[in-house]
């Protein structure tokens, strides 16, 4: 029988756009179009769209805008990788920013480029990406492990505390006088306040309100 596909003709990259500007959409998808090893199955305008839409097509490769309505690229890419961790994602943005790459590449990205970009150079990132490479520059990704290094030694600064003034530390970050923290943990007014002075004392604190401080100040970070 004649007339069929080659058994090894590879089935094309399908792309889907992530990006709230029409034009960009059009042009980059005008772009991979002329490309005979890629399609473009699917485009959204924000991250509610391309949340909906990316798990119907399932494709090969994600291109998605940093800054979106109702979200952002990077919290799309965490969501979708969870899901579906074989989609590519390629972030696409009009700013060098640090700590989007930081957060792309920690939502699983597998590439961070500038809009900028000349349109040989997005169409070898998308062919990369697709094939499981990481389009990462070296200046960015140093930038980063740097970053990382130095999260990763920056010491604990509730180290020195045990569990019980761990406990009592977070309880007065939610605002509790030392008597609400003893009915909380069973314990006499009068030993909470020991357990406070320690733990005020340990963390170089002169007084409770600063403890509070930095109960927020830490629950910043984790979240």
């Amino acid at each position: 029988m004649t007339g069929g596909a080659p058994e090894n003709a590879r089935k094309p990259i399908r792309v889907f756009l992530v990006d709230d500007h029409e034009v960009v959409r059009r042009g980059v998808a005008a772009l991979l179009e002329t490309e005979e090893d890629m399609t473009v199955v699917g485009e959204a305008g924000t991250a509610e769209q391309a949340l909906a839409r990316i798990p119907v097509v399932v494709p090969d490769v994600a291109v998605l805008d940093v800054r979106l309505p109702g979200g952002s690229g990077v919290q799309v890419c965490r969501e979708i990788r969870s899901d579906h961790p074989e989609i590519a994602c390629l972030m696409l943005t009009s700013f060098a920013d640090e700590d989007a790459l930081y957060d792309a590449v920690m939502a699983g990205a597998a590439g961070y480029v500038l809009k900028q970009i000349h349109g040989a150079d997005l169409v070898g990132a998308v062919r990369t990406v697709a094939s499981g490479g990481s389009l990462l520059d070296s200046g960015s990704t140093g930038a980063m492990m740097e970053r990382l290094r130095g999260a990763q030694a920056e010491p604990d600064p509730l180290a020195e505390l045990t569990p019980q003034e761990r406990q009592i530390l977070d309880l007065i970050g939610e605002g509790m006088t030392n008597r609400q923290i003893g009915e909380r943990l069973y314990l006499a007014e009068k030993t909470v306040k020991n357990y406070v002075s320690a733990l005020l004392s340990k963390l170089d604190l002169k007084r409770r309100t600063q403890a509070a401080v930095l109960v927020a100040e830490l629950r910043g970070r984790r979240y």
